[in-house]
């Protein structure tokens, strides 16, 4: 019986093999586990500037349909909605420019502008709303929604502020 405190063969071929071993586990369980819970930490998309057309196609008077989708990661999970409205130049202005959302505020269908009726309808239940977006007929409790915030790139496209609900 040796009183040493050398390290016997055996003794060592179990600690190099241990710690071989842990950092092989390490260097092939940390990137799976950050893989794993990354999406649950990131935030997904819900402020942003949404470019909906240049502010030349834009005829004074008439609106000008838009629409776009945004995708919001929660988690594991990827969720795309789509949103619209219109944009009604009212002058050569850009701060003269309403830009209205198309989702009727009774059932959130979706409006249509009809130059016919030179109104904003509701295919749901008939409402009608004015060039403006106020209630003129139907069942909706208030005007159409407004998008307030907007700007005009130097390029002259029109970006409007998006902010999810």
């Amino acid at each position: 019986m040796s009183d040493s405190h050398e390290l016997s063969r055996r003794d060592f071929i179990k600690v190099t093999t241990g710690i071989v071993g842990g950092l092989i586990g390490a260097m092939i369980g940390l990137p799976s586990v950050f893989y794993l819970i990354d999406p649950a930490f990131k935030e997904g998309g819900k402020e942003a500037w949404i470019p909906i057309g240049k502010f030349e196609d834009m005829q004074v008077g008439m609106p000008y349909p838009f629409s776009f989708t945004r995708v919001q990661v929660n988690g594991w999970e990827r969720t795309a909605s789509s949103f619209g409205g219109y944009a009604v130049r009212k002058s050569d202005d850009p701060d003269g420019l309403l830009i209205l959302n198309s989702r009727c505020t009774h059932l959130a269908c979706t409006v249509n502008w009809s130059a016919d009726a030179n109104a904003f309808i509701c295919p749901c239940h008939d409402a009608k709303f004015s060039m403006e977006g106020e209630v003129l007929d139907g069942p909706p409790p208030r005007a159409l929604d407004i998008y307030e915030e907007h700007r005009i790139t130097e390029d002259g496209i029109i970006e409007i502020f998006f902010k999810e609900a």
